[in-house]
């Protein structure tokens, strides 16, 4: 196994210098792609290799000293990964990104580098549910306490903090329900007292939401997701101010979670197109919202796109688009929302979100399944519960689709 070594930083992402008047659908298709090129090629190469040779000694000194920047081994870089990490940090306004191997590799080598020993971690209930489980299993073996707040309330999350507290976490928007945090506010408030603000913004992407331009110190992607965009990769991403990046490119180097180069080119691929599927994902999730809110067969819709949505004026002042997750509570009991959910044609029953393919599922029989049903009450997950990941089908054919369903729920 190759020992690390610390040269001269590979070249950084600059994104919060480089073309800022571009608009997000020209940095999708050109950020990060113009640097650093080994040859004419119009794409980005998959540069698939384990190592990096050097010429001779001179060559090796030079680099050990710190005097040439370039790749040693595979763990550590590589210039496919660094394309995708520069065209990140364009579209999130930002100094530089780095990559992992998932999304939760990306939440937890984010822990792991950022709480000490014995210090404090305010996160919100509505959350991911493994990362939940990270943070239980895990966390508490370092000693690190945890304080669950509800979403979307800075009384609250100023109570929480604690002169040990170091960092506040939390998705925005929150999954399932799709709570929005007022970053510019609890940035306010945590940095007032030296805590640091991650934001998850997996359900929002930078098109809808730049968490660090409203104060955030980072921000984590389930890059599977819609950075991807086609549900043929699995990755995870973080974004932010250049030291920040690079303590966490450090761990990443460390705990082993690096991206394979050809999961990294599949991901720079759909991030070309990233602009253009958030406009109908965002069309889809606000037309069939706005649909399903309207239907007798349906109790309730949480989408932040609606003026019934507990977070809507939030959304509304800090977002550009509400993406294309919309979770919803139908009027009928288990086997009904089973009968509607069988009955769906377009979308495919499966978790995820954020592809092109619409997705549906019923927490309670995926995510939450191990979980007796009191044990999923308490968390909101009650047995009509559904989360309908949006794709990029013609909306008047989902929304006949979901009319045919409901029908027979």
């Amino acid at each position: 196994m190759s020992e690390r070594r610390t040269p001269s930083d590979p070249p950084s992402a600059t994104g919060s210098s480089t073309h800022p008047e571009r608009s997000d659908g020209t940095r999708s298709v050109h950020g990060g792609e113009r640097e650093d090129r080994a040859s004419d090629a119009l794409t980005v190469p998959i540069y698939q290799t384990s190592t990096y040779t050097f010429v001779d000694s001179d060559q090796v000194r030079a680099y050990q000293e710190g005097k040439l920047s370039r790749d040693e081994y595979g763990r550590y870089g590589n210039p496919t990964w660094r394309a995708v990490e520069r065209k990140l940090a364009e579209l999130e306004c930002t100094d530089d990104a780095v990559l992992f191997a998932s999304g939760m590799c990306a939440a937890t080598t984010m822990f792991l580098a950022m709480l000490p020993q014995g210090s404090h971690l305010v996160v919100t209930s509505d959350c991911y549910r493994r990362t939940r489980q990270f943070i239980r299993q895990y966390l508490t073996k370092l000693g690190v306490e945890t304080t669950v707040i509800e979403p979307a309330d800075p009384a609250k999350l100023e109570s929480a903090l604690r002169p040990e507290t170091k960092l506040f976490f939390t998705e925005s928007p929150t999954n399932p329900y799709l709570r929005v945090i007022d970053v510019a506010e609890a940035a306010r408030v945590c940095h007032a007292r030296g805590v640091k603000v991650v934001i998850d913004s997996t359900f929002a992407s930078p098109i809808n939401h730049k968490a660090i331009a409203d104060g955030a110190d980072l921000v984590i992607h389930s890059a599977t997701k819609y950075l991807g965009g086609h549900n043929d990769l699995l990755a995870g991403a973080a974004a932010g101010p250049a030291p920040v990046i690079s303590a966490l490119r450090d761990a990443v180097g460390v705990l082993g979670g690096v991206l394979d180069a050809h999961a990294a080119w599949l991901l720079l691929r759909g991030l070309k197109t990233l602009s253009l599927r958030m406009e109908r994902h965002n069309a889809n999730g606000l037309a069939v919202a706005r649909w399903l809110e309207a239907h007798p067969k349906v109790r309730r819709v949480w989408y932040p796109g609606l003026a019934s949505h507990p977070d809507h004026a939030v959304a509304a002042r800090s977002m550009r688009g509400f993406g294309g997750v919309v979770t919803f509570e139908l009027e009928a009991d288990f086997e009904g929302t089973q009968r509607f959910l069988d009955a769906v044609r377009i979308p495919y029953i499966g978790p995820s979100l954020g592809g092109v393919e619409s997705l549906i599922e019923m927490p309670a029989t995926m995510s939450y399944w191990d979980l007796t049903r009191d044990e999923r009450y308490a968390l909101g997950i009650t047995d009509s519960l559904v989360r309908l990941s949006l794709g990029v089908e013609d909306t008047a054919d989902l929304v006949a689709d979901l009319a045919q369903a409901l029908a027979k729920a």
